[in-house]
């Protein structure tokens, strides 16, 4: 379709960037780009890794696109920690966020511990990662420059009151209590338009 460089008045509106507010719960789009960084020893051979030449840290460079609702098309990236020079704890942060996205995608409570819950939880490579949809929380923190920006720190699992509205699914009970939407430790995302820089410095390392 060619378009008519005289006259605008057929082309789309412009959307607003203003910060998506504080507790917004959506669902979302995880897509990884490919870092090429692959540590056989570690399971990484699917070139979906990514290594900062600046800190020696290696994480996974994910974007995230809201579906529905107000905000649907919005986008945020952050990068999921997977290895730090400093120490396990951004590494396991990052694996407590991905179990929380698995557990959100496949409908799986989190104290669900039955066999078919645990090879929920198991995925052969980071490309089960690309394209899983899931329900996160969106939050608001301050960036390095102390300027807001959307973050997503926590993944909405199926015992939380609006997954099951959200996801489109009959809703779950969990009869051992306890709370949905583990950590996210992931670098702070930043809504659309700006890309955060090529190096993926998490936000700790600063």
């Amino acid at each position: 379709m060619s378009m008519n460089w005289n006259d605008f008045n057929d082309a789309e509106q412009q959307t607003s960037f203003d910060l998506i507010p504080k507790g917004t719960v959506a669902r979302v789009r995880m897509t990884i780009k490919p870092g090429g960084h692959d540590d056989a020893e570690r399971g990484w051979t699917d070139g979906y890794a990514t290594e900062s030449f600046d800190t020696g840290s290696v994480y996974l460079a994910a974007e995230f696109v809201v579906l529905a609702g107000e905000y649907a098309r919005r986008k945020l990236w952050s990068n999921i920690g997977l290895y730090s020079p400093k120490g396990d704890t951004w590494a396991n942060m990052g694996r407590t966020f991905i179990r929380a996205v698995l557990n959100s995608a496949n409908g799986v409570l989190p104290s669900d511990q039955s066999p078919d819950a645990q090879n929920a939880r198991r995925i052969a490579s980071f490309a089960a990662l690309d394209g899983i949809e899931f329900v996160a929380r969106i939050d608001v923190e301050k960036d390095s420059k102390g300027e807001n920006r959307n973050v997503i720190k926590l993944a909405i699992e199926p015992d939380h009151p609006d997954y099951a509205g959200l996801m489109g699914v009959p809703p779950k009970t969990n009869p051992g209590g306890g709370t949905s939407g583990a950590p996210a430790q992931v670098a702070p995302a930043r809504a659309t338009p700006a890309r955060p820089a090529s190096t993926g410095k998490p936000a700790w390392a600063q």
